[in-house]
């Protein structure tokens, strides 16, 4: 497999035509080796458009998710980011690439060994990793500028809202199968928000996630 090659295309023919415009977005994908965070097993499906398999139901964004969604956070370098569902710590680093710090919440212990070695590997030392539930937010470093659900949900639970700095952003896919739409909802004054709707998607729910109230009979 010609590796630089699967890369450009994977640019070309997925990504570029997702509206995906930013040249320092397109720049880290060429920088940070996709192929070195997935499973050995799926290695030349690294650049496939699809979900790789992570185990324990778990699998990595297509390449055109990741791609949209840091182009839509635009973090910056002061910024500190909280990210719901480290899984193969490729988004992770990602993220690291841009922002002054980055914590990312695993509640697979599995899985955040993963992320956690393929970071180490390499050399992404802004992060901070732990095993926990982040599915109603995690005040441990908030508030944080940027977040980051890795899992769709079917509401936005206003704890993680309320975690978030003025002027701060969540990406998150929101509704449930079939019918969900990646979002972000910024701040702005205390108890002011704004939701832009990006694109109409379909994910596996977060482990854990606040359900809406059902009325009973």
């Amino acid at each position: 497999m010609n590796l630089d090659q699967a890369r450009l295309n994977m640019v070309e023919q997925q990504i570029r035509p997702w509206e995906v415009i930013d040249q320092d977005v397109l720049d880290l994908l060429y920088a940070v080796p996709r192929e070195e965070f997935v499973p050995p097993a799926c290695r030349n499906l690294a650049f496939a458009d699809l979900e790789v398999p992570l185990g324990e139901g778990e699998r990595m964004w297509a390449p055109k998710i990741e791609a949209r969604a840091l182009q839509a956070l635009a973090v910056k370098h002061t910024e500190r980011v909280l990210e719901v569902g480290t899984g193969s710590g490729y988004f992770t680093a990602l993220l690291a690439h841009r922002a002054a710090h980055v914590y990312s919440v695993e509640i697979r212990p599995a899985l955040a060994a993963f992320g956690r070695a393929n970071l180490d590997r390499h050399g992404v030392d802004n992060v901070t990793l732990a095993v926990g539930d982040g599915a109603r937010g995690y005040p441990t470093w908030s508030p944080y500028d940027v977040i980051v659900l890795t899992g769709s949900i079917p509401v936005m639970p206003q704890a993680i809202l309320d975690s978030l700095a003025p002027g701060g952003r969540v990406f998150a896919v929101i509704g449930e199968d079939p019918v969900m739409t990646a979002q972000i909802i910024s701040r702005g004054g205390p108890g002011s928000f704004r939701t832009v709707e990006l694109f109409e998607t379909v994910l596996a729910p977060l482990a854990k996630c606040e359900r809406p109230a059902r009325f009973s009979f």
